[in-house]
């Protein structure tokens, strides 16, 4: 017998019964670290978060959301910052572990879900997502936002890479639900975007990455967006 919805909790947990399981998703992703995947071989930060912490973004306590094997994360250890990195898979949090002991980094990284991660609320000058909202459901972003508004300082900032539409379908939030199906990520437009975080998000930069053509240090494809905000 299906389950009584009583609460939000309730609704949260049917709608995401209509799409994939997540959890066991990433784990199988990140099984085999040699896959041409774009960001699996480059150890070096995403190219936009160097321009981040050469202009607004000073060091200070960071969380990342999804941090995969922990390039990003690594990077902002090494630039003094204090680094909470979290990630759904077991795999990905190994991996970036491996990584970071052989850079000497301490990082306090986290097999969570960001919804069952205990936030504190205001702990947090930087807070940076590569990769997350766009495999996000829609109904999931509501929660996504009020944790990320909760865990932020006053003025602090949000860093954001997600796809375009070059990068996944501009699959709107209703035919998520009709299809059942994320499609291997929502390619959002820059208008979509601006009017997820216009109220209360100062943007302060909005760009394409810039590609890196490969091997380099650091990465980026022109696929996806980056955006660096500040929390109203």
């Amino acid at each position: 017998m299906d389950q009584a919805i009583k609460n939000y909790d309730n609704l949260l947990e049917m709608l995401d019964a209509r799409l994939r399981e997540p959890k066991q998703f990433w784990e199988t992703f990140y099984e085999n670290r040699e896959k041409d995947i774009p960001f699996f071989q480059v150890k070096g930060p995403d190219e936009n978060l160097i321009e981040y912490f050469n202009g607004e973004v000073q060091p200070g306590k960071v969380l990342e959301l999804g941090c995969g094997p922990g390039r990003n994360a690594i990077f902002m250890a090494k630039k003094g910052c204090t680094v909470d990195a979290l990630d759904i898979s077991r795999n990905a949090i190994e991996w970036a572990k491996e990584r970071a002991a052989e850079k000497g980094d301490e990082i306090n990284f986290y097999c969570e879900s960001i919804f069952d991660f205990p936030f504190e609320p205001g702990k947090y000058d930087f807070i940076y997502d590569s990769g997350l909202l766009h495999h996000l459901a829609p109904h999931r972003r509501i929660t996504y936002l009020e944790l990320i508004k909760s865990a932020l300082k006053p003025g602090g900032y949000f860093g954001l890479v997600c796809f375009n539409t070059d990068g996944a379908l501009d699959t709107s939030d209703w035919d998520v639900y009709r299809e059942g199906s994320l499609k291997g990520g929502i390619g959002y437009t820059e208008e979509r975007l601006r009017e997820i975080f216009q109220d209360d998000f100062h943007v302060k930069r909005f760009r394409r990455m810039r590609k890196i053509i490969q091997p380099q240090e650091v990465f980026g494809e022109d696929f996806l967006w980056t955006s660096l905000m500040q929390i109203k």
